[in-house]
């Protein structure tokens, strides 16, 4: 209780996680489920989980085929091909960054827009920010050619955990 006001405190939860991992497509489940098990002292939901792990695989799937595409893997001049994923959770929100140092995008507007694919020779539906946009709450995408993206998501989940709170 804050003596001065006399009303109740509400104690921040706080934590973060950042990994780096290799381009390659495997990791991309090593990702979901790293970012699904950093969020459940939250107490998410079933839905609230699957709707991150989705949103999550939809970012990293990105920077894997488009961020490190084959013309891109074949510079000579370019860092390691890596995907940055850093969660932090604050109060009841978790917020997700996913980070690749490729290519980048020529415009964002039109790549985030329903059904646009840069690879129809890959099957690729061009749903992918379209998917990130309806699972979390907040979707926010920088990007500049040749030197990355950097796609940022945030998600409020319904139940905060009894950790750390005060009655």
């Amino acid at each position: 209780m804050n003596m001065e006001t006399g009303q109740k405190m509400r104690c921040r939860i706080k934590n973060e996680m950042q990994l780096s991992f290799d381009a390659i497509s495997v990791n991309e489940a090593f990702a979901r489920v790293a970012v699904a098990a950093f969020v459940t002292p939250l107490n998410p939901t079933i839905e609230e989980i699957s709707d991150i792990k989705t949103a999550v695989s939809e970012a990293v799937t990105n920077a894997i085929i488009h961020g490190y595409d084959e013309e891109f893997r074949k510079r000579e001049d370019k860092e390691e091909n890596k995907v940055y994923l850093c969660c932090r959770i604050i109060d009841d929100v978790l917020q997700v960054e996913v980070r690749d140092t490729g290519k980048g995008i020529d415009d964002v507007e039109r790549a985030m827009e329903p059904l646009f694919t840069t690879k129809p020779e890959l099957d690729r539906s061009g749903m992918g920010f379209a998917f990130m946009e309806a699972f979390m709450d907040d979707l926010e995408v920088q990007s500049e050619p040749g030197k990355g993206t950097i796609v940022q998501m945030k998600k409020k989940l319904g139940t905060t955990s009894w950790i750390g709170q005060e009655e």
